[in-house]
């Protein structure tokens, strides 16, 4: 996984795209940017730069009211000029949490507007208390420009530095609205409402950091040591440093620190960080393990696959954020239509100030109260972190049950389709041959034939021979003149006698077939089996029936598409006898095989057309054109698998077919919760604006109808993360 060309920075308080817009705008004048790269998720602006444009870049952005601070890696600095040095840590470790600097600044935050608070409460005493004097006046406005200073700075920074370059954002709404309270004697309910307005945000800003860095628990679950074995001795190393092919030891309770292969030892492993699978996993010699998950019963030594930059683990985290830097649908609508609402707002609320003492009689000020009262009721903030938090609670929730999903616009797309294509091999069914059936022909003696098939079998590389010789699980036989038979099966003399052991072919070039054995194998070939024959020179021993099985959850995962309304196609290269079997054994409404990749790719575009939204999910490799082409492709197995990663829009980690309708369930509920957002949002400001321009209200009211706005569409988007696995399996 690549980080990315240039300089990575960190912007606290970029919170959404108006802010992302804004600092976009104040670097456009700038020469020598060749990319920009924004990452709300996680607070990030990557600037890809010749390094003359790095100082003028910086200040541009100071400019617009926002602090940079330089995203290193660990140990390195930076050169004169370009600001204070913090660290980056891997993605396998803490990639996403910065130094003690920043936590600092955090906490200093708050106690700024604690004190902030207790100033404007202060001023209200004040107001209503001191005796009416010039002296305690100035006093009082005194102590809430203090209040108002310590709330709003960043605020003023943002909104001034929009507001002269003839851009009207959020910020410019509150610094406008409370420096008119202030000037025309409101001085009291100035400061309340930005101390509150302040607090008010932190508070949403920590709801909004739940949703975003939701998927963030992951990065602890790797360790950032590893034990290595190292000239003989084990040592505890950085994983950073650790090289690929060394070997690790992970004791029982510890985590697996890097993606590997056991060479040693067994244990149960609890893969739920990546795979979402609460049952733990037994593993082996051979079997492949992953970062972060927990090693449960045994010790084990696991060969390393994969640098600590490159982990299934580390992958994951990268693809969900950059999911999370994409718009969904909904989300470009409600950034468009706030572009648009902002500057209208403000042209209502000067129209109030202008007309309403000649409409309804008020005087100038009451009619300039009312017009800024407008203007903090008016604040898009609700409408405008409604999509967001509610997009990335989905992408979060949906990461924690080992689907990742590449995009906003694939959780939402998800919802509209209408058929899914299914590949068979290692998608519908296990991709292995397993032996379903056997049986001896004629008179011949069950156990000789039983030692002569393995014996024969063992000795052949075809799956459907590893098949025989596996499940059979004989004792083998010394095997003499063993040759294989190429399109045919093999030979070799066993116990003195000469046999064959092959397909229909064989045995008819052999004159060993008959119309009760054809009958008998057109019944397994109707089933999608194939079928291998034990003879000798004479007639034929044994009948053995080999298949690629149904995956436990299949049948499962095929009734929750249906009953979603979903049309569900099997593409498969198999032959199309084997392609019906599975279908109708696992419930598939319509099959096709004998297709090759290309022809794959064609159904997709015909389904298209004769559908509408068409999904596709294979196992990412010879499926890609298919998955590419599809409204929304979903990859099979993506643990470990590069391919799988980048052809599909969304990736089911553990192999579960189950998770493809969940993330239509998710996709639904997503979108169900976007618009009783827009709706809570929307409706909450109509109400105050109207009572704002004919009725009573206050800046306190207008504050605490556009604040409780926002941490209502924040909670509810957060409910997300809560609920996904009862609405993703439909019981709730």
């Amino acid at each position: 996984m690549k980080t990315g060309r240039g300089k990575l920075f960190r912007i606290a308080t970029m919170d959404c795209s108006a802010e992302e817009s804004e600092i976009r705008r104040a670097l456009e004048p700038i020469a020598n940017i060749r990319s920009l790269g924004f990452q709300l998720g996680a607070r990030t602006l990557r600037i890809d730069a010749t390094e003359d444009a790095y100082p003028l870049a910086l200040g541009a952005i100071r400019k617009a009211g926002f602090e940079p601070k330089p995203v290193l890696p660990a140990g390195s600095t930076l050169a004169d000029g370009e600001g204070k040095h913090v660290h980056e840590h891997v993605h396998t470790g803490a990639h996403g949490q910065y130094d003690s600097h920043e936590h600092h600044d955090a906490n200093s935050g708050v106690l700024r507007l604690v004190a902030a608070l207790v100033l404007a409460i202060g001023a209200e005493t004040m107001s209503y208390f001191a005796p009416p004097l010039l002296a305690w006046k100035i006093a009082g406005m005194a102590v809430a420009g203090i209040a108002i200073w310590l709330a709003g700075v960043e605020t003023y920074k943002k909104g001034m530095g929009a507001l002269f370059k003839g851009r009207l954002n959020i910020n410019v709404l509150m610094a406008v609205a409370v420096t008119g309270a202030f000037l025309i004697g409101q001085w009291p309910e100035a400061a309340m409402v930005m101390a509150l307005y302040a607090i008010a945000e932190l508070v949403e800003a920590r709801a909004v950091d739940r949703a975003r860095n939701a998927i963030q628990g992951l990065l602890t679950m790797a360790p950032e040591e590893a034990l290595v074995l190292v000239d003989g001795s084990w040592l505890m190393r950085p994983v950073a440093d650790v090289p690929l092919e060394a070997t690790l030891r992970v004791k029982p309770g510890g985590r697996v620190p890097l993606d590997g292969v056991v060479t040693k030892g067994n244990s149960a492993v609890n893969q739920a960080p990546i795979t979402g699978e609460s049952i733990p996993v037994d593993k082996a010699i051979g079997d492949q393990v992953f970062a972060g998950t927990i090693n449960e019963t045994g010790e084990l030594e696991i060969r390393v696959t994969a640098a600590a930059e490159n982990t299934t683990l580390a992958r994951i985290i990268h693809a969900v954020e950059e999911a999370q830097g994409t718009r969904a649908p909904t989300q470009r609508f409600v950034d468009q239509f706030a572009a648009v609402y902002t500057p209208v707002v403000f042209a209502i609320a000067v129209a109030v100030a202008v007309l309403t003492p000649f409409l309804l009689n008020l005087t100038w000020l009451d009619a300039l109260y009312k017009a800024l009262v407008l203007l903090v009721i008016a604040c898009p903030c609700a409408l405008v972190i409604s999509t967001p938090v509610t997009v990335v609670s989905g992408l979060s929730a949906a990461a924690r049950r080992g689907i990742l999903i590449k995009g906003g616009t694939y959780l939402e797309n998800a919802r509209h389709l209408k058929v899914i294509a299914l590949d068979k091999t290692g998608t519908i069914t296990e991709g292995k041959p397993r032996l379903v059936d056997w049986r001896v022909w004629g008179n011949a003696d069950v156990v000789a034939a039983k030692h002569a098939a393995t014996s024969l079998a063992v000795r052949s590389d075809h799956p459907v021979s590893k098949a025989i010789a596996g499940s059979l699980q004989m004792d083998v036989a010394e095997v003499q003149d063993f040759k294989a038979l190429p399109g045919r099966g093999v030979q070799g003399n066993v116990n003195g006698q000469t046999l064959f052991m092959g397909n229909h072919r064989l045995m008819e070039e052999k004159n060993l077939s008959s119309s009760e054995l054809n009958a008998e194998l057109l019944a397994h070939e109707q089933q999608g089996r194939t079928v291998t024959l034990l003879a000798n020179e004479k007639q034929v021993l044994a009948l053995f029936a080999v298949a690629d099985t149904i995956k436990g959850t299949s049948r499962k995962a095929i009734a929750d598409l249906k009953a979603l309304g979903i049309t569900t196609v099997m593409l498969t290269g198999d032959n199309s006898a084997t392609a019906k079997a599975i279908a109708a054994e696992a419930g598939i409404d319509d099959a096709r095989g004998d297709l090759l990749p290309e022809a794959k790719l064609e159904a997709i575009k015909d389904m298209q057309k004769r559908y509408g939204t068409t999904g596709m999910t294979g196992d990412g490799i010879n499926d890609a054109p298919a998955l590419a082409q599809a409204d929304v492709g979903f990859a099979m197995g993506g643990a470990g698998s590069d391919t799988a990663m980048e052809a599909a829009d969304v990736v089911v980690m553990n192999d579960n077919l189950e998770r493809v309708a969940e993330t239509v369930h998710l996709s639904k509920w997503t979108h169900a919760i976007l618009w009783q957002n827009i709706t809570l949002a929307l409706g909450i400001k109509s109400v105050f604006l109207v009572m704002a321009v004919f009725g009573n209200a206050t800046m306190w009211m207008a504050v605490f109808a556009d604040m409780g706005a926002s941490l209502l569409v924040v909670g509810n988007g957060l409910r997300l993360l809560r609920g996904v696995q009862g609405k993703a399996g439909g019981t709730s």
